[in-house]
């Protein structure tokens, strides 16, 4: 069996777009540009996605991510601390970025993601250790 249906699913253009992480461990999101990003959750598909700052104690997934200063695979990746937040702050331009966020990780009750960018920032969405396995034709939507 393959690794997509097997251990990984991927949203190539993931920007803005929510994302089920029912049937997971986890998410990996790969970024590029210069943007901020930040990421919601919410219960439901369409419903109100929350940023950290909403939940008591503020959730606060991101307290590290891996840095590569090429695109193109000639950079190596530097892990990079920050104080935890729910947003990777500014990426330089011509940079990649790799961002886990465990399904754990999430607050109670809340299944959905959505990774933002303020400006024109790309973002791939590899959802990983996939709970079901199926071949790539019968895997779940992640989104609508």
């Amino acid at each position: 069996m393959e690794a997509l249906g097997r251990v990984l699913n991927v949203v190539p253009i993931a920007a803005g777009k929510a994302i089920s992480l029912k049937e997971c461990t986890g998410i990996t999101y790969v970024l590029t540009g210069a943007d901020t990003f930040s990421l919601t959750t919410a219960t439901t598909f369409g419903g109100t996605y929350r940023a950290g700052s909403f939940f008591t104690p503020a959730w606060a997934p991101i307290d590290h991510m891996y840095d590569a200063t090429a695109t193109d695979g000639t950079a190596v990746w530097t892990r990079v601390a920050q104080t935890a937040a729910d947003n990777t702050g500014l990426l330089t331009a011509g940079h990649s970025t790799v961002v886990e966020i465990s399904a754990n990780a999430l607050p109670d009750g809340y299944t959905y993601l959505k990774m933002s960018g303020a400006a024109a920032g790309l973002v791939i969405a590899i959802v990983h250790d996939l709970e079901i396995q199926r071949k790539p034709a019968n895997l779940v939507k992640l989104g609508a």
